[in-house]
Parts: C-alpha cells; sequence; structure tokens
C-alpha cells in the first residue's frame, strides 16, 4: 500500500452500529459486562477504550510495525520504556537529545540506579566505546533536537544486536512519513504526537510502536498498571491528524528547503542546521534512511550573542514564539531558554546549543510569506 493511502486508511474501519466513516469518539470510563470476565473486549478505559484501540492500530500500521500504544504525552511514552529497566542498567544516549528527555533521564530515572551515557551517536565508534555488559538500552533522535544531527540507525541496531540490548529511536523530528525506523533494526519507534501526527497544535500525546509481542506486552502493562494514556477526544484528534500527514510533510518538506537555503544565503545569518545541504556531514546517511529532509531548521546569527538572538525572536509576526513544533504553522523558538532549558549551560554549550541558537518549525504557509517575515525581523 502506498504511503498516502496507508495515512488516509490506517486504523479505519467504519462504526459498525451506525456506518460512521470516522471512528467515533467513545466518551465512557466503563463498560457494561453481560457476566464476570464476559464482555465484548472492554472493561475499563485506562486498559481499554474503542477510540485509543483505533488509534494504536493506526500507529503500528504508519511506523510499519505491528503493536502501538498511545500515551498522554510523549514524554509518558519515553517514561513507559525507561521503565522496562533496572537498577543498574545503562543507557546509552544522544548528547544532542530534547531537553525533557534530558530532564526526564536525570531528574527522575538516575536516582533510581539507572545509568545515563551521553555520547555522539553520530560516530559509531564512540557508541561501541560507551557499550558494556549492562547497556540494556541505546536511546536515537534522528534528527536531532535542536542541531539535526544525523545517526545511522542501521549501523547502531547493528551495535545493539551485538550487545544484546534494545534499540529506541525517537522519530517525532522525522515522523513515519520521512522515517521507518522498525524497518531500519529499531526495537521501539517514540513519536510526540503532540507534533506532526496531531500537526494542529490542539492535543498532547505520544506513542510506542513495536513488533515484538513480548515488549507489547511488558509496554502495554506499564500503560495500564501505571496509566498516563490519553483520552478518546485526544485519541481523535491524532487519528484526524494522521489522515491529512503525508500532505502536510510534503509542504513542510517544501518550505524547508526554501527557507533552509535562504538562510544559508543571508550575510547575517551564521551557520544553518539542516540535513538536507549536500555538505552536511550527515546528509548521505539521510538521503539514505529518509525520505525528505523535513521542516525543522536551527540557525545562528554572525553577530553571535543572546542579545540579538532574543531580538529576532520577538521580531516576527508570522513565526510564533512558542514551545513545540509540527503544526501547520511556523513557529519559532529559543532552546536556551525553552525547550532545552532543563539541560545545563556547560552541558548545552559543550554539545554545540549556543545561547543564540534559534530554532525554527517550519509551517505550511506560503513559503515566501515566512521567508519575508524572518527577512524583516533579522534585519
Amino acid at each position: 500500500m502506498k504511503l498516502a493511502t496507508k495515512f488516509i486508511h490506517a486504523g479505519a474501519t467504519p462504526d459498525p452500529s451506525t456506518g460512521a466513516i470516522m471512528t467515533p469518539i467513545f466518551q465512557t470510563s466503563t463498560y457494561v459486562q453481560e457476566a464476570p470476565g464476559k464482555n465484548q473486549g472492554f472493561e475499563y478505559a485506562r486498559s481499554q477504550n474503542p477510540t485509543r484501540k483505533a488509534l494504536e492500530e493506526a500507529l503500528a500500521q504508519i511506523e510499519n510495525g505491528k503493536f502501538g500504544l498511545a500515551f498522554s504525552s510523549g514524554v509518558a511514552a519515553t517514561d513507559a520504556v525507561i521503565k522496562l529497566l533496572e537498577p543498574g542498567d545503562e543507557v546509552i544516549a544522544a548528547a544532542d537529545m530534547y531537553g525533557g528527555t534530558y530532564r526526564l533521564f536525570t531528574k527522575v530515572f538516575e536516582k533510581f540506579g539507572i545509568k545515563f551515557l551521553y555520547v555522539d551517536t553520530t560516530d559509531l565508534s564512540k557508541i561501541e566505546a560507551a557499550v558494556s555488559p549492562k547497556t540494556k538500552l541505546i536511546w536515537l533522535e534522528t534528527p536531532t533536537n535542536p542541531l539535526m544531527n544525523i545517526t545511522d540507525i542501521e549501523g547502531v541496531a547493528a551495535i545493539s544486536k551485538k550487545a544484546g540490548s534494545m534499540l529506541c529511536v525517537d522519530n517525532t523530528f522525522a515522523s513515519p512519513y520521512l522515517q521507518n525506523p522498525l524497518d531500519l533494526g529499531a526495537d521501539i519507534v517514540m513519536h510526540s504526537s503532540t507534533k506532526y501526527l496531531g500537526g494542529h497544535s490542539d492535543v498532547i500525546q505520544g506513542a510506542l510502536v513495536m513488533n515484538s509481542p513480548e515488549l507489547r506486552e511488558k509496554l502495554y502493562f506499564i500503560q495500564k498498571s501505571c496509566g498516563a494514556v490519553p483520552g478518546p477526544m485526544d485519541c481523535f484528534l491524532v487519528l484526524r491528524g494522521i489522515k491529512t500527514l503525508h500532505l502536510r510533510m510534503q509542504q513542510h518538506c517544501i518550505n524547508g528547503e526554501k527557507i533552509a537555503q535562504w538562510l544559508r544565503s543571508h550575510p547575517k545569518v551564521g551557520r544553518v542546521y539542516w540535513p538536507g545541504f549536500e555538505d552536511n556531514a550527515g546528509y548521505a546517511i539521510a538521503k539514505k534512511q529518509m525520505r525528505g529532509f523535513g521542516g525543522m531548521i536551527s540557525f545562528e546569527l554572525k553577530d553571535d550573542s543572546q542579545q540579538e538572538a532574543m531580538r529576532v525572536l520577538s521580531s516576527t509576526h508570522l513565526f510564533s514564539l512558542a514551545e513545540s513544533l509540527g503544526g501547520v504553522e511556523s513557529l519559532i523558538n529559543h532552546p536556551a531558554t525553552m525547550t532545552h532549558a532543563s539541560i545545563p549551560r556547560e552541558e548545552r554549550i559543550k554539545n554545540g546549543l549556543s545561547d543564540s541558537l534559534i530554532r525554527l518549525s517550519v509551517g505550511v504557509e506560503d513559503a515566501d510569506d515566512l521567508i519575508a517575515d524572518l527577512k524583516q525581523a533579522i534585519g
């Protein structure tokens, strides 16, 4: 099945009771049973909900996986993966990663005896050097947030399998339209469904997709037991968003390329971080494992001061200054004080995330209007 058809029809079955073509919002907390233990597959809404079930089936299909699980946020989905581990286990993670993930790892799970090693995952030799008998999980972002670094998923999968560890890939920036990590050897794919899957900045949700029945049962037990599940309305919104994912991602990619090229030619702009440049260190890998380069861009000004960055951040009109990404509208963000503020400054600087870095989530507006907005803001 081609991508466009898959995204429109994934998880979609007309409601048998009414014929409704859209999955109904089953706004219920419990289900009547014919007799104790005799039911129609649903007992209590924390454990199962028909709207969530349709979404989880859709998530599995669009990621070329067998099983999908929906969570109340991307962080909740990440939390569930780490709860597969035990005290003394080690996790290898990308040094350049989302601040909320770093905060969860360092402030919540380290005190339970799980050790996190942060390495440059674009260099496979550094991952191999960090592997030990205690390594139970490798956690990747590719492209990374916010420096757009690209990691070879197949290469890391080979290291992971040799080490007997799991590989989980945060696929939020690429979306299933551009990249399918399970096809490249990953064990679990994580999404902040809030972003491209939902696509309209109106829902908070997370997702995990996997092929292993054993992994699915363990993660479902955590989902059910810990209770970080999304409500049926949120599931409905993400189901709706998935139906237009291919159309939106096509425009995100078109606009992203135009703006990345324009930024690179601007006399006041310094380095531009976007994996679609042919001289980008990760270009060849990105071209191999992705179907496009996406609409996420970061850049620095030649006047490399936080003050000048703040001036630009406060001067746009179409680019709204806000956290998050992946919506139809364009957003501008200052990672150092917003999405990555929880990472200590010395760690951020060491990993290349400067105080003046600006991150763009390029929306689906007319690219010329977006460029004009950036032009007047940068000056």
